[in-house]
């Protein structure tokens, strides 16, 4: 019997191979049967003949099938029972639909190890459950979508499962492209539902252009305040747009003759004037179409009420001119506002500083009224003995006022070194020296419950720096470690070359460079933080009421700021303190303290002859310089102020010395009439006197060979060794 494939639809094809299938199935089955003997030869003749038709006709459907077909049985594997299956039939659209050929025979696993267990799991499902499925793959080899339908061929003890295989590429294609079309109509219906929102279309029109007619709908009219009877007519352009603004007009003008030059889209704003006398915002959206030869051949559009749009884009801009006043009243307010936290400041700051001030005077009122108390209480007893002839208790009188002089220099001393204004006479030292020559005084100064110990750096570097102040600033230092610890503990003394970088000297207010550190610390009660910020100030003190004036961390603090360097307190309580002084280095070489004995020790008298001129405009102070100058053997003259002083030295009288004191009336000072004399005599020695030190004055400690600094008040010792050194130079 032939077979007629093409009078069956692909379902029809697909279920006549299934139950063909399942014939040739059970036909094999009744052949190979041996407990059938009651079959003669003529029955099973016949019963292989119909199998070999069944079978014929399965072979023609099943290659007649344009689908991917395939059947696959499971078998046991070493990952377990129904661990993996085996196609045991295949027609040839399975080689086109999926791309894998000559499936027939082989095992899943050795085709796609890494997706075996996926596959295992979707068709054993359709094994155990006896329910058909259906999905939808992307076979990239063939780069086709493929449809998949799996079916359990029955009986279940088969253990065979059909899956079919349908390209369904072209309903893919087809639904992407109707997926893109639906995206491109969305976006026609949100770019319409734009223009709807910036505003309502109320009017259309249509240009005929070769015929030049212009045809436009009742709302256009509207707009443009025109006859409705006038659509369809030649109507000119010039009465169409009779009513748009003038100040609009150009444009409108510019950008019509554009768009019919060119063809394509054309958007233009303006307003017209409507029956109502008032002016409206308008926008026109058209689209100019050109003709094979590029001239316009029609301009069709829409009319867009904008004008509530406008109304808000202008209050926008109004709203943004505002933001933009407030903005610039703003900058205005904080302007004014800082300016008045800046004056607050100032004022703070003037008020910190009088607090201060009333501190600082408080302090110098309390001690020097005590000196003077002293000072004025001896005077006048010395003068009542004086009047009642009892002259033996002048020497303790005398010694006594002597006495609270020198300490009431010495508290001007160190309130200028906290002012940085007291006269330095800085010599290269290196500090080492200095602080083994003070080990034995500081040793003894602290007492035998506080150890002293040294660390001294070798190969220190020397410094630029006044003995003398140095030395007091050290003494003050171990004092103030020794009453830190009452109960005794251990005082060191350390120096050190220091290489400041720009971190490290903005840390300590200095400019960056080598210094030369002498630090003080001991293991006694500590500082607060709140204590080490106010140490430094000067009549501040934690220490009981007649145990410390407050003025020598602030001398120590004030000499080093002078001296080019700083001093720094590092403290925790109850773990002790370190103070350190950081002097710059000095290049130069240092003076030998012997040296410096020796020249002392060597000064010669004065000679015969020896003129010395005294410049003082203080009477008492004059008489005093006079007459120990004269009690050594000079010859002296004296001069209340600079023109006195000048008169004299242009005398052509012979002058050897010039002792003045810097702060002179007159409109000259000390050191301008020193200026003012060495033009004439060059080689004059001269001496300046000082209460303080006016740095500025005295070209900031800068003298020229020939001239030294000293500071009142002064004993008549230091005077004579002053004036020997400069005679002697």
């Amino acid at each position: 019997m032939s077979l007629d494939v093409t009078s069956l639809s692909r379902e029809e094809l697909e279920n006549e191979v299934l139950r063909l299938r399942g014939e040739t199935v059970v036909a094999r089955a009744l052949a190979s049967r041996e407990a059938e003997p009651a079959l003669d030869a003529d029955d099973r003749g016949s019963l292989e003949e119909a199998m070999l038709r069944s079978r014929a006709r399965y072979r023609a459907l099943f290659e007649a099938i344009d689908d991917g077909f395939c059947i696959i049985e499971f078998i046991d594997g070493p990952h377990g029972p129904l661990s993996d299956y085996v196609h045991i039939e295949a027609n040839s659209g399975y080689g086109r639909h999926t791309g894998i050929h000559d499936i027939v025979g082989k095992r899943l696993r050795d085709i796609e190890p890494t997706a075996a267990d996926k596959w295992l799991k979707i068709y054993g499902d359709v094994l155990r459950d006896g329910v058909p499925i259906r999905f939808e793959l992307q076979f990239e080899a063939v780069s086709r979508y493929i449809e998949v339908s799996a079916t359990r061929m029955e009986p279940k003890e088969l253990r065979q499962v059909s899956v079919l295989f349908r390209d369904i590429t072209e309903r893919k294609t087809a639904e992407a492209a109707l997926r893109a079309s639906e995206a491109v109509a969305r976006a026609n219906i949100e770019r319409v539902q734009l223009a709807l929102a910036a505003g309502a279309i109320i009017g259309t029109w249509f240009w005929n252009l070769p015929d030049d007619r212009f045809e436009f709908d009742e709302g256009f009219a509207r707009a443009f305040d025109l006859d409705p009877a006038l659509s369809h007519s030649k109507i000119g352009f010039d009465e169409i747009v009779a009513s748009v603004h003038p100040q609009d007009l150009p444009g409108l003008r510019a950008a019509m003759d554009q768009a019919l030059a060119r063809g394509g889209p054309y958007v233009q704003q303006y307003r017209a004037r409507r029956a109502d006398g008032k002016y409206y915002w308008l926008e026109a959206n058209g689209r100019v179409e050109l003709g094979p030869d590029g001239k316009a051949l029609s301009f069709p559009g829409v009319l867009l009420d904008i004008e509530a749009r406008r109304t808000i884009e202008s209050e926008r801009d109004r709203a943004a001119a505002a933001l933009r006043a407030l903005n610039d009243t703003l900058e205005q307010r904080v302007a004014e506002r800082t300016a008045e936290l800046m004056h607050a400041e100032e004022q703070l700051r003037h008020a910190q500083k009088m607090e201060a001030v009333g501190q600082l005077t408080g302090g110098i009122a309390h001690d020097f009224n005590n000196l003077l108390a002293g000072i004025s209480g001896s005077l006048e007893l010395m003068q009542t003995r004086l009047a009642q002839g009892r002259i033996g208790d002048l020497d303790r009188y005398l010694t006594g006022a002597q006495g609270a002089a020198k300490r009431a220099a010495g508290l001007t001393q160190r309130l200028l070194a906290f002012s940085r204004r007291q006269t330095l006479d800085p010599k290269p030292t290196v500090l080492n020296r200095l602080v083994s020559d003070m080990q034995d005084l500081i040793t003894r100064s602290v007492g035998p419950t506080i150890a002293v110990e040294t660390a001294l750096a070798g190969g220190l570097w020397s410094s630029h720096v006044d003995i003398g102040q140095l030395e007091n600033a050290l003494l003050n230092l171990s004092i103030n470690a020794r009453d830190a610890m009452p109960d005794g503990g251990k005082l060191t003394i350390e120096t050190a070359n220091r290489w400041f970088d720009d971190r490290a000297a903005r840390q300590r207010n200095l400019p960056p460079g080598q210094y030369v550190s002498l630090c003080v610390s001991d293991t006694g009660t500590g500082m607060t933080p709140d204590v080490v910020e106010r140490a430094f100030d000067p009549f501040f003190t934690t220490k009981p009421t007649g145990q410390g004036t407050g003025l020598g961390l602030s001398m120590v603090h004030g000499f080093a700021g002078q001296s080019g360097g700083t001093a720094r307190i590092y403290s925790e309580l109850g773990k002790g303190t370190m103070i350190c002084i950081y002097l710059p280095r000095h290049l130069g070489e240092a003076q030998a303290e012997e040296q410096v004995e020796e020249e002392a020790a060597n000064l010669a008298p004065a000679a015969e002859h020896e003129t010395i001129l005294v410049v003082d405009d203080e009477p008492l102070v004059r008489m005093v310089a006079v007459e120990i100058l004269d009690e050594l053997g000079y010859t002296v003259l004296e001069a209340e102020d600079a023109a006195a002083a000048l008169k004299i030295l242009k005398s052509g009288q012979r002058i050897d010395l010039l002792v003045t004191d810097v702060g002179l009336p007159g409109g000259m000072n000390g050191r301008q009439l020193a200026d003012a004399v060495r033009v004439e005599r060059p080689e004059l020695r001269i001496l300046f006197v000082t209460g303080y030190a006016e740095n500025a004055v005295l070209n900031h400690g800068h003298l020229d060979h020939g001239m030294h600094v000293m500071t009142k008040p002064f004993l008549g010792e230091e005077l004579a060794r002053k004036v020997r050194e400069l005679l002697a130079d």
